[in-house]
């Protein structure tokens, strides 16, 4: 780790991961106590990742996260009491109760989409909101992550393509954790670092230690500014493990032990506490101050979100879906004068004008049907394909420049 951030911000990063930490491991207690009715997937061993890319955006950019990234909802200003009540179900959850994991988001304040199930879908979903901003001239960035195993499905790469073709001020995170479920990466894809795929595209591509919240922090940051100058989408392999199972079900017996001591070695926040400790930058003392902190604030988090009740049974048939403004009003947020992109002066002519095949218009001068070119002669051909042939077998009737055929049993090409 090189010392290279202004105290507050060295500081910053280890709050949050330390803060992403004990979220976690108060929903453990809470999934033991079967007081969380959905699936709980942990990040032990990640926060540097979650934490470190999301604090490299700005408040005005935006963020799609997956299920194991909490500790970016933290740092982008979710407080833990949504996170604890979206699990539990509870009516005050950003759904209301309307789902038991982390799937909501922030549209209006914190800009954060709603994480997808079906891996890979956020991509093109954040390549269209960067592309928004970009025509709406909000110079923002957008940012999403998938897995190694979710970065083999199609959609990845259709997004990715998507992505770069438009040069989208986009940034994807790829958390390479070693195992896509049970699976390890060496069994789903013959490559060394998948931010080779990167080359595909034509697009640039980062690598960093998942576990060094400070490079992952400076190389997201560098990422971000290039993304944001104009330089199009860019792809950021973070290498790290997933140290706990897919979900709290699966004991991940099928991980070597000797891999899971070899990265409980490296575990991010240890070895961010050794750099802070070693640059003077904590102590004993500001440590167990900054636990205190945490510990009372998640208490009182906790204590609302238990205390928030269940959604009352005549709930289950609403909010399912959007019927219109009675829901929410969606429009653009202009930021640059609304006539400037909207027509006329957004409006172009609707024409590709070829050498030889004119700009829509027939030889007479009215808008054809069927455009073949601007053409002084021409000939009749029946639309059903068939033969062409003059009177008698004789050769095809050639009409001088005139008015254009409009029948729709004909069409006009070029002799």
């Amino acid at each position: 780790m090189k010392k290279e951030l202004t105290r507050q911000q060295y500081l910053d990063l280890y709050y949050y991961m330390r803060l992403n930490r004990a979220v976690e491991d108060t929903m453990v207690k809470l999934f033991r106590q079967n007081k969380i009715v959905g699936g709980l997937y942990s990040s032990l061993g990640q926060e540097a990742i979650s934490v470190g890319t999301a604090y490299a955006l700005e408040k005005k950019d935006w963020l799609a996260p997956m299920i194991r990234n909490i500790g970016a909802l933290l740092v982008k200003g979710v407080p833990p009491r949504d996170v604890f009540m979206q699990h539990m179900a509870k009516y005050d959850s950003p759904t209301k109760g309307k789902d038991g994991t982390s799937h909501f988001g922030d549209l209006e304040n914190l800009h954060i989409v709603s994480p997808i199930s079906m891996l890979g879908d956020l991509i093109p979903v954040m390549t269209g909101v960067a592309m928004a901003g970009r025509y709406l001239g909000q110079k923002i960035v957008t940012m999403t992550w998938i897995g190694d195993g979710g970065s083999s499905t199609g959609v990845f790469h259709e997004g990715l393509n998507f992505a770069a073709v438009q040069k989208a001020p986009f940034v994807l995170i790829l958390e390479n954790n070693l195992w896509a479920y049970s699976t390890p990466v060496k069994r789903q894809v013959p490559l060394e670092n998948l931010a080779d795929r990167a080359k595909a595209y034509g697009i640039s591509s980062y690598i960093v230690d998942g576990n060094d919240v400070v490079a992952v922090y400076s190389t997201t940051r560098e990422a971000v500014a290039r993304a944001r100058a104009g330089e199009g989408p860019i792809l950021i392999e973070a290498k790290s493990f997933r140290r706990l199972g897919h979900a709290q079900h699966d004991p991940a017996e099928y991980v070597p032990k000797e891999m899971r001591a070899y990265w409980e070695g490296r575990d991010p926040i240890t070895l961010y506490e050794k750099f802070l400790m070693g640059e003077k930058l904590l102590d004993a003392k500001s440590k167990k101050e900054m636990e205190a902190k945490i510990d009372t604030l998640l208490a009182a988090e906790r204590e609302f979100a238990e205390n928030s009740p269940m959604p009352p049974p005549e709930f289950a048939a609403t909010g399912v879906y959007c019927t219109g403004d009675d829901c929410h009003k969606i429009q653009a947020k202009w930021e640059r004068p609304i006539s400037e992109v909207t027509p006329p002066k957004s409006s172009v002519k609707a024409a590709w004008t070829v050498a030889g095949f004119g700009s829509g218009k027939s030889s007479g001068g009215a808008n054809a049907p069927i455009h073949f070119g601007d053409t002084k002669n021409s000939i009749e051909i029946p639309a059903s394909g068939g033969k062409v042939s003059g009177k008698n077998g004789a050769k095809p009737t050639v009409k001088k420049s005139g008015k254009a055929a409009t029948s729709s049993t004909t069409r006009k090409v070029k002799r």
